[in-house]
């Protein structure tokens, strides 16, 4: 862990001091260094991810694709669209446009709050070093440190994705990601900017209430988000029978996002379904919400079909958007 620690660091020193604090200066914002430097971090977690996604996932898609492709003409040209939609989630995600808007938008308040807690008192307590006496003899304890986080995280992910599915003004949001038609591994950061903010407050408050550091916070996500991208994958890939209830892979994943299967299980317009962990399938286990095997089904949500009214979910980012605010106060 340390040594890919530094090895990221000397790469994120690369790119600030090459690239963006001369940049800063150019339009003169040096007085934002320290906070643009975390931003690098940001940048460079991305970058790598979105290689790897073309690098690794999108051959994979093409090889073994589990949704074939669209026939005739008029059906790949809805899927291209539908598809650079999700592109343009996952760079305004990963390249840190979103992080740049919550920095303005959040993150004084956090600061303000938990500097007051600071001074009252309570500075938040440190899971990794409440662990530490339960490993005797352990060498690498920031690496277990890491995974007890990660652990955390997930089982947080978990109870927040059940709500996004349980609370309809909640679910208002969250459909958008959901009536994607045409999953790929690109689908992942296809969210309601509204639903992100929500979710992105409360990830912040469980990480400064059980004392991750920063780096960690940075890296918890970029494997969240990396394991995300391959269940969402158009991708024909099976763990086995042990490894489906090991880590969430796209199986697992494309059954939650069935119509009536994965969401919407109970009949049009309920809520609720199965498989909703992130990463690691045992939550769904243990609260019996796992579902597996059965054929691929159509992806998507009821209320889509012709049959079923044929709503309107929006075909470009910003119509998703204004639509997802109008179903949040009833009127969409």
């Amino acid at each position: 862990m340390d040594t890919l620690a530094a090895l990221f660091g000397q790469a994120q020193q690369s790119l600030f001091e090459g690239l963006i604090q001369p940049l800063l200066f150019a339009i003169g914002a040096a007085n934002v260094l320290e906070d643009a430097y975390a931003a690098t971090g940001w940048l460079l977690v991305g970058l790598l991810q979105i290689v790897l996604m073309l690098v690794v996932l999108g051959p994979l898609e093409r090889l073994r694709p589990i949704e074939p492709l669209p026939s005739e003409p008029e059906g790949r040209r809805v899927r291209r669209l539908a598809v650079a939609t999700d592109v343009l989630y996952t760079v305004i995600h990963r390249l840190g446009l979103f992080r740049v808007l919550l920095f303005f938008a959040v993150e004084p308040a956090w600061n303000g709050l938990f500097g007051w807690l600071a001074v009252q008192g309570l500075d938040g307590w440190h899971l990794d070093q409440a662990i530490a006496p339960w490993l005797p003899g352990l060498t690498d304890t920031a690496l277990a440190g890491f995974l007890a986080y990660l652990v955390v995280f997930d089982f947080a992910d978990y109870l927040l994705h059940r709500a996004q599915h349980r609370f309809g003004w909640w679910w208002a949001l969250h459909a958008l990601h959901h009536s994607q038609r045409h999953m790929t591994m690109w689908t992942d950061s296809r969210n309601h900017l509204l639903d992100d903010l929500i979710r992105d407050c409360l990830f912040v408050l469980l990480a400064r209430t059980i004392g991750v550091a920063p780096g960690q916070f940075v890296a918890l996500v970029a494997c969240s988000q990396l394991v995300e991208n391959l269940s969402h994958a158009n991708l024909r890939l099976s763990f086995g029978w042990l490894g489906e209830r090991l880590l969430v892979g796209p199986n697992f994943h494309r059954l939650h996002h069935g119509i009536g299967l994965g969401h919407e299980s109970a009949g049009p317009g309920s809520l609720g379904g199965h498989n909703f962990a992130v990463l690691f399938p045992v939550w769904d286990l243990l609260f019996r919400t796992a579902r597996f095997g059965g054929a691929v089904e159509p992806t998507g949500i009821r209320d889509q079909l012709i049959d079923q009214g044929g709503r309107d979910y929006g075909q470009g980012f910003w119509a998703q958007q204004w639509l997802g605010l109008k179903r949040l106060v009833g009127r969409g």
